[in-house]
């Protein structure tokens, strides 16, 4: 199995995301030594935004592009095969203004590409990123998850919305959350969130050692 994992906290090593979704890719690979782990960290190397030699470049032919368009859409090309390649993919991210991290979308913006992750045909769009395990860690200072505030959680519903759009449905979020509600408020969420990494190796664990 090959683990794509994405992270894009800017919060380097304090960040409770990178954290969690890092021990959990580390976790799948030391479950079956046959597991690959690819790491796409979005603050050390952040992709670029896309422009107008983005938007008009994917539309063109590869041999009419200019050095400009073909860099970006290389970019974009490197991106997707990445994605492609993956069985499980693992998206860190921390809340921020109520959404994701401007790192990420940047990712999903190169990801998000009509002719290579979807298609429109006779019957709508269509996503053509399809058979992969995606799990969403997002970490975040107060409690979206319930309560009157998950109608201020827009990173969950966005990130279904958008990875279902290419075809990835099977989607479980692990969240740490109410880390800014104090000391015994950290240490409960990341223990909340290791147990659920922790039965998804064992799982993973039990499969590996059935084949």
């Amino acid at each position: 199995m090959s683990i794509l994992l994405v992270t894009s906290s800017p919060r380097g090593a304090a960040s409770h995301s990178t954290r969690i979704a890092t021990e959990f890719a580390q976790k799948l690979v030391a479950a079956d030594p046959s597991n690959t782990l690819v790491v796409r960290d979005l603050v050390a190397n952040p992709l670029p935004h896309i422009d107008a030699d983005y938007a008009t470049g994917i539309y063109t032919p590869a041999e009419a592009r200019t050095p400009r368009q073909a860099e970006v859409v290389g970019v974009s090309d490197v991106v997707l095969d990445e994605l492609f390649a993956a069985d499980t993919v693992i998206l860190a991210t921390g809340f921020i203004n109520f959404n994701i991290s401007s790192t990420l979308k940047s990712w999903v913006d190169h990801v998000a590409r009509s002719g290579r992750s979807f298609a429109y045909g006779e019957n709508g769009p269509k996503g053509l990123v399809t058979g992969k395990k995606v799990y969403i860690v997002l970490a975040s200072g107060g409690i979206y998850s319930e309560g009157a505030a998950v109608q201020m959680d827009h990173a969950i519903p966005y990130l279904r919305s958008v990875l279902g759009f290419i075809g990835m449905t099977d989607v479980d979020v692990i969240r740490i959350e109410g880390v800014g509600m104090g000391p015994d408020a950290v240490t409960a969420a990341l223990a909340k969130a290791t147990a659920k990494v922790d039965a998804v190796v064992a799982q993973a664990r039990d499969v590996a050692a059935a084949a």
